[in-house]
């Protein structure tokens, strides 16, 4: 049975606590530190320009929705960025590995090929638990890879303790989650143009 409009969600409530999420997103460092979001912000910003002075590449990696906005992101800080951006959703690549090798290993395999040291891997996971984005994260720490995650539900999810720079959304729901992680990865290319572009397109 159809429920009426009376049952919906009221839309002014729906919109405040997607944006309260926004409002709670929470930064630390490797150990757990915690830091001011600004700060945040600015040390990922300055990742990004190090590694392009220095020749390095950035991966953006993540499943579903957040396979999207790597491909976008990644996208837009190629085009618009001048950085050495990329996404690893190459569908033939991804079913390849999760068919004759494992599924944990779909993006911990391409970076052991592709990603040299130095270079910024960007995880993208609304649980923070997806064990090859773990992984992914695991490989990246031995091969001396830097990393930037994004994450939400639970505070203590297992991608959060294994970023160098971890920005954490205090949401359980995933579609505000994914909502609050476009729109960090909106504010941090914008921030990079503004700085070392020619401003926020």
């Amino acid at each position: 049975m159809e429920k009426s409009s009376s049952s919906l969600e009221a839309w002014a409530e729906y919109v405040g606590a997607a944006s309260a999420c926004v409002r709670g997103v929470a930064v630390t460092l490797a150990d757990g530190t915690p830091i001011e979001v600004s700060d945040g912000f600015g040390r990922w910003i300055a990742l990004a320009r190090e590694g392009r002075d220095a020749g390095h590449r950035m991966h953006f990696i993540g499943n579903g929705a957040s396979a999207m906005m790597a491909s976008h992101f990644a996208a837009d800080a190629c085009k618009n960025a001048k950085l050495n951006a990329l996404a690893f959703n190459d569908a033939s690549l991804l079913t390849a590995i999760a068919n004759d090798v494992a599924f944990d290993e779909i993006f911990a395999l391409p970076l052991s090929r592709l990603a040299r040291a130095g270079d910024l891997v960007v995880a993208i996971s609304s649980s923070g638990n997806s064990p090859n984005i773990v992984r992914a994260l695991d490989a990246s720490r031995s091969m001396r890879l830097q990393t930037v995650t994004l994450t939400g539900k639970g505070g203590d999810n297992k991608a959060r303790a294994r970023g160098d720079l971890n920005f954490y959304v205090p949401a359980d729901r995933y579609g505000w989650v994914e909502c609050a992680h476009q729109l960090i990865l909106h504010y941090w290319l914008d921030q990079y143009l503004n700085l070392h572009g020619s401003g926020a397109l």
